[in-house]
């Protein structure tokens, strides 16, 4: 069986057995394409039925640099139909940490190896898998810093498969951890699980490390891993591994969307959606080649010059402030060993750089959870991984407490949800607009009697949880408002029919007996005095909404809107049931 085996091992290799299917990986933000993943499988029936025997098999006859090579030769091959010229995405490729540096394959994969394919090594990221046993760190970590100074990219794969994980990641810097797909199975029903990638989350902040979590095969995880702030994801829930390049399905990215608007709703968390590309500004630029005299003079001779930014064929790869570059010219021989050297001798490499895209509440988290030395430092700004500008701390932190202070301001401070300032603008700019809309006002059935029976901290419970329902229900861009009390507003940008607001009704009536004794859901009513001081029996809560739409009515103003919505309230308040829900479109 043995020589079996090796027969079957010789035949694949010297044949090139070999095929690469490619899976997408996803942002979980917007759905687009980072990149995909070079699959290999065997092409022949064979005693070897799988890739983890295949490599084990190689691995034991000495046979592993062979087996590699066909693999990544596959790839690279079936990938040229596709990188070039249409697709400018990642390509990660699987790379045994026993042969990424051995001699051949530094040799072998080089700029002049890519070149032949039309493929820049910033595209190429090597997945190193943590599962396999690295036996000299040292010479490890040096060999993947020569690759990462040929522009290629690291990722650690099957993180949390093994148990040496930590440290492999500490000793790499890697540009993205791969979530073992164990610790993504079920997500969202295993607490432990989640506790330690949301520790991942966390640590991803600090380290500037993107997340991709592997093997998502449910909407559940799916929904669990956006919650959480993890930046990409890969599986089959998303898309199976196929030889031909496929766009992501529209059913999937409206789930991403609509997952993400209830995640960041606008109104409750604007600075979540104001991108660092609005606080975005110029300085001044160097290439690599220049002298650190020549730098010297052009802080001396600009006085308002806080920093320089290092350009290499428009990306940037280093900075250097007026305060470090002091530092280091400082002393009886800095200036003298410095001058004549060229900048990346002491510009800083290891420094914050964001896309244009990220919202500025992320980039503030980024800054402030850097090294107490590089705390105040600018932030870079790119697109695409191109240089666009620059962000001082002191702009982040003054446009960060600017909108905090205006979303306080003009909030309810019970719900968060944007109070009458905000209603007034929204319903002022549906007039004035010409397009459609619906206004929905909301409150609730019967809320007085339970706030004097349960008394007012659970009233505001109730209120919350009112609240919540239409955070999660509502889509991001729409508008949600808290007019006071049990009253909210909902204006859409579309005309709808009394059905939607139907789950949120069911959902509410659901939700509201846990907030009932056991005896009053007996019941199904409460008693407490009336206004006229009588005993008076209520039922348990609902809510009623009207809508006025513009569909075949337009208002003049605001006043004559309200007073609209208010008659058609009192109308459906004199409902004889008073406690189903009633909806009129004018």
């Amino acid at each position: 069986m043995t020589d079996r085996k090796r027969e079957a091992l010789d035949y694949i290799i010297e044949n090139k057995q070999i095929k690469t299917v490619f899976q997408p990986i996803i942002s979980l933000r917007d759905g687009s394409i980072l990149g995909h993943e070079a699959l290999s499988r065997i092409t022949c029936e064979s005693e070897i039925n799988s890739l983890d025997m295949l490599f084990a098999c190689a691995e034991k006859y000495n046979r592993i640099w062979d087996l590699e090579q066909v693999c990544r030769t596959k790839s690279l091959e079936m990938a040229f139909d596709f990188m070039i010229p249409r697709y400018s995405n990642k390509l990660f490729l699987n790379v045994n940490p026993k042969i990424i540096h051995d001699d051949k394959f530094k040799k072998g994969f080089t700029k002049s190896f890519l070149l032949h394919y039309k493929i820049s090594p910033s595209n190429v990221i090597f997945e190193i898998t943590e599962k396999s046993v690295i036996t000299d760190i040292t010479s490890f970590r040096l060999s993947v810093e020569h690759y990462k100074g040929q522009d290629y990219k690291i990722a650690i794969d099957d993180a949390g498969a093994g148990y040496s994980g930590l440290n492999l990641i500490s000793d790499l810097h890697p540009n993205y951890i791969k979530l073992d797909m164990n610790l993504i199975r079920n997500i969202n029903l295993d607490s432990q699980k989640y506790a330690l990638v949301k520790g991942m989350v966390e640590f991803s902040k600090v380290s500037k490390t993107y997340l991709i979590a592997e093997g998502i095969e449910t909407y559940e995880e799916l929904e669990t891993l956006i919650n959480l702030g993890i930046h990409y994801g890969q599986g089959y829930y998303i898309q199976n591994p196929k030889e031909e390049i496929e766009e992501i399905s529209i059913d999937l990215l409206y789930q991403i969307k609509n997952i993400n608007n209830k995640k960041n709703y606008t109104s409750q968390n604007m600075i979540a959606n104001i991108y660092i590309e609005n606080l975005c500004s110029k300085i001044d630029t160097i290439c690599p080649e220049k002298k650190i005299i020549d730098v010297y003079d052009m802080f001396k001779k600009n006085t308002d010059c806080y920093g320089l930014c290092i350009i290499d064929q428009e990306k940037p790869i280093g900075i250097i402030t007026r305060e470090k570059l002091t530092l280091k010219l400082s002393g009886h021989y800095g200036f003298s060993l410095y001058q004549n050297k060229k900048i990346p001798q002491i510009m800083d490499n290891d420094f914050l750089s964001v896309e244009y895209t990220t919202p500025v509440n992320i980039v503030s988290s980024m800054a402030m959870s850097r090294k107490y030395d590089k705390l105040y430092d600018f932030i870079v700004v790119t697109k695409k991984g191109k240089y666009i500008g620059v962000v001082t701390i002191k702009d982040l932190l003054q446009k960060t407490t600017e909108i905090e202070i205006s979303v306080a301001k003009h909030q309810n401070p019970l719900t968060g949800l944007p109070g009458n300032l905000l209603i007034e603008q929204k319903l002022n700019k549906c007039i004035l607009e010409n397009s459609n809309y619906t206004i929905a006002y909301l409150d609730l059935n019967n809320f007085k009697a339970y706030n004097d029976v349960y008394g007012f901290e659970k009233g505001d419970l109730v209120i919350k949880l009112f609240a919540s329902l239409l955070r999660s229900s509502i889509p991001q861009e729409q508008f949600i408002g808290h007019i006071g009390g049990d009253d909210f507003i909902v204006i859409l940008n579309h005309i709808v029919s009394e059905n939607y607001f139907n789950n949120i009704k069911k959902e509410f009536e659901n939700k509201i007996l846990n907030f009932y004794q056991k005896a009053d859901l007996k019941k199904k009513y409460i008693s407490t005095f009336n206004r006229h001081g009588n005993a008076e029996n209520y039922p348990l809560m609902t809510f009623t909404c009207v809508l006025l739409t513009n569909n075949t009515q337009r208002f003049k103003n605001v006043l004559e809107l309200t007073e609209k919505l208010a008659e058609l309230k009192k109308m459906a308040k004199q409902d004889s049931l008073n406690i189903k829900n009633s909806f009129e479109s004018l």
